[in-house]
């Protein structure tokens, strides 16, 4: 005799879980190669950037992000440029060969556990979350704001 098991519906608590467990997952791989995770979070635009990027729109767009403060995000980008990864020109930041190679290294080590993890998820379903997950993010961001006044 099989007991049908039932999907629980979505929560905060489900969406913490999933998120962390995402996270580790990414973290697991940065750590191998001496990056942390706000380090790879702001390398990323400027790997994904067509050229220069303001710093402090990259700044600002990183705390909007990750809900950090910009002292935090500031010396993060002063690590990156430390470590050779980012350099600077007056009030714009680029990413350097060996700040795209690492981020290249990076992104292919976490395509592959991605693929892994949401390969086989039906279309339909990942709709239905992108869907939930958007209008759970615009209504968080809209307490933060509430919260903040």
């Amino acid at each position: 005799m099989t007991t049908a098991t039932t999907t629980p519906p979505a929560n905060a608590r489900m969406l913490g879980l999933a998120h962390y467990a995402a996270r580790a997952v990414l973290e697991s791989v940065l750590t191998r190669h001496g990056l942390g995770f706000q380090q790879q979070i702001v390398l990323r635009p400027l790997a994904l950037a067509a050229g220069p990027v303001d710093r402090g729109q990259l700044a600002a767009d990183t705390v909007a992000s990750l809900k950090v403060g910009e002292d935090s995000v500031q010396g993060t980008i002063d690590e990156l440029i430390a470590a050779g990864l980012v350099e600077t020109d007056a009030s714009d930041v680029r990413i350097t060969d060996a700040g795209r190679e690492l981020f290249e290294r990076i992104t292919k080590e976490t395509s592959a556990a991605s693929a892994r993890i949401w390969g086989d998820l039906p279309e339909e379903d990942l709709l239905a979350a992108g869907r939930v997950l958007t209008l759970v993010a615009e209504r968080a961001n809209a307490e933060l704001a509430a919260v903040a006044e």
